[in-house]
């Protein structure tokens, strides 16, 4: 099976995610982790299962003015830094040039702050909805993982990381059987 990572990054939790997906994938079969900048409709077209994340922010997915602010914003923040390729196109971007994936298995995931979701917004759900709409077949319900208010990766989220891309694999693998 081969799955294909996807994500878009402001300060490198959403890749520590990715590349903690892509390493259960990786004891299953051939994953690859492609940052959103470059990835484009031939590397989906070569996917088994594609999973895609990203950054929440005003309690969706990031915007070209929301990405610009977080790099304006990065220096006032200590102890972080901007990932490469922040300020490119993000996964609006992607699903723009993406076209469409039919039958392509998908599951979409975010970064947010820890906290009710109806207060601190969920990127993964519209990211769904997108796969949805491009003809991506769901395999999984949207998952976050937490970061805590200095925008760092609470501890164990990488490990839960690792758990859910078990179980999606698992899923996957089941649903295939059927």
């Amino acid at each position: 099976m081969r799955t294909v990572v996807i994500f878009e990054s402001m300060y490198g939790n959403t890749h520590v995610v990715a590349e903690a997906l892509a390493a259960v994938a990786r004891a299953r079969g051939d994953a690859v982790v492609i940052p959103v900048a470059t990835a484009d409709a031939a590397t989906v077209e070569r996917a088994d299962l594609v999973l895609v994340g990203g950054p929440t922010h005003a309690h969706g997915m990031t915007s070209s003015t929301s990405r610009k602010g977080a790099v304006t914003d990065t220096p006032a923040r200590k102890g972080l830094e901007v990932e490469p390729g922040a300020e490119g196109p993000g996964l609006r971007d992607w699903f723009q040039k993406v076209g469409r994936a039919p039958g392509t298995f998908a599951a979409a995931f975010d970064t947010r702050l820890q906290g009710p979701p109806a207060l601190t917004g969920r990127a993964s759900r519209g990211i769904a909805r997108r796969l949805r709409r491009h003809g991506f077949t769901e395999v999984a319900a949207p998952m976050s993982f937490l970061v805590d208010s200095t925008n760092h990766l609470l501890p164990g989220e990488e490990e839960r990381a690792r758990q859910w891309a078990g179980s999606v694999l698992d899923s996957l693998v089941a649903d295939v059987a059927n």
